[in-house]
């Protein structure tokens, strides 16, 4: 490891300006490390344990099985690389610039899966228990088959723009731009799949609390919780992040070095909280599956309602009038 960092050391040394990596820790990378710290340790054991137990799974149909598992991998796998951002943040990157893209392009891959997961899961979620529309196993696996190359389409900027950055005496992998436009077009991919995503998911678990709130039949109140819990941590861990990156692409078109300034210092903070929804994710999605069991319920109440008004129609039209 040694060997390691002295070799980026020295081939970054002779960049101006460039002052020699110290043993010290960098006091700025405190904070982000801290919420990394909490992230990895509450939402490893709890993806893991999601594969494993895969709990109350048995309420819910073979494609939610599978994109909760995927979920969880997902989210597992971009658990997995916080160990080195988290020591990175602290007394810089060591390891490379081929690990410094490799690593991104992983990091990216998983964060793009799991909210694109969360994003079909709350579709799927929608067309069964509302519309009682289901995929069949052929369609499932295409399904999650695009997904992931999707992620790993926009997942591409990562390997472009990764640079291993002087900074004061740490060297840093970070983003580095060769011009203006590239960082507004990278910036603006980002925020347009994280605004694109959430109407989706707000939509999809909205009409599943109406379905649920609204029948004559059955109204729960920890679902109506659940449902509103769901939504709220995905916008409040998300729209931080995409919010940041459209007040970069502003300050970076209207040269406001101010604001741009803020928005790269604000930016490690904000991408830290979107790990948090790794967290949470077996909570609200694999630990309580109430939303179906409500659902379900509902739909075999309308049913066996629906059976009971044939039944008493068709009962009724064989009586013979008393005029017969």
């Amino acid at each position: 490891m040694e060997e390691i960092h002295s070799t980026v050391t020295s081939n970054i040394s002779s960049t101006p300006g460039f002052i020699p990596s110290s043993p010290s820790m960098d006091s700025r990378g405190v904070l982000p490390s801290v919420v990394l710290s909490l992230c990895f340790l509450v939402g490893l054991p709890g993806n893991i344990a999601v594969i494993i137990l895969k709990p109350n799974f048995q309420h819910l149909s073979s494609m939610s099985q599978s994109l909760m598992v995927n979920l969880a991998v997902s989210d597992m796998l971009c658990l997995l690389t916080l160990p080195l951002w988290i020591y990175s943040l602290l007394y810089g990157w060591i390891y490379g610039q081929l690990a410094c893209k490799i690593l991104a392009y992983v990091m990216y891959c998983c964060i793009y899966g799991s909210l694109l997961t969360i994003v079909l899961l709350s579709f799927q979620r929608y067309m069964l228990l509302v519309h009682q529309k289901s995929w069949d196993q052929k369609k499932m696996r295409l399904l999650l088959v695009l997904l992931w190359l999707v992620g790993m389409i926009l997942s591409i900027p990562a390997l472009v723009v990764r640079q291993l950055i002087p900074d004061q005496q740490w060297v840093n992998c970070g983003q580095q731009f060769s011009s203006r436009n590239q960082e507004i077009a990278v910036l603006l991919a980002e925020a347009l799949v994280g605004f694109a995503s959430l109407p989706v998911v707000a939509f999809s678990y909205i009409q599943l609390y109406r379905k649920v709130n609204h029948t004559r039949f059955f109204n729960n109140p920890q679902t109506s919780r659940l449902v509103t819990s769901i939504i709220i941590v995905f916008f409040v861990l998300w729209i931080p992040n995409h919010t940041v990156d459209v007040l970069c692409v502003a300050a970076i078109a209207l040269h406001n070095e101010r604001l741009e300034q803020t928005c790269k210092d604000t930016q490690d903070i904000v991408k830290s909280l979107t790990f948090f929804n790794s967290c949470l994710n077996p909570l609200l999605y694999a630990f309580n599956s109430q939303i179906c069991k409500c659902v379900r319920r509902v739909n075999r109440r309308d049913n066996v309602s629906h059976q009971q008004g044939a039944v008493e129609t068709t009962t009724v039209s064989y009586i013979p009038h008393r005029d017969a």
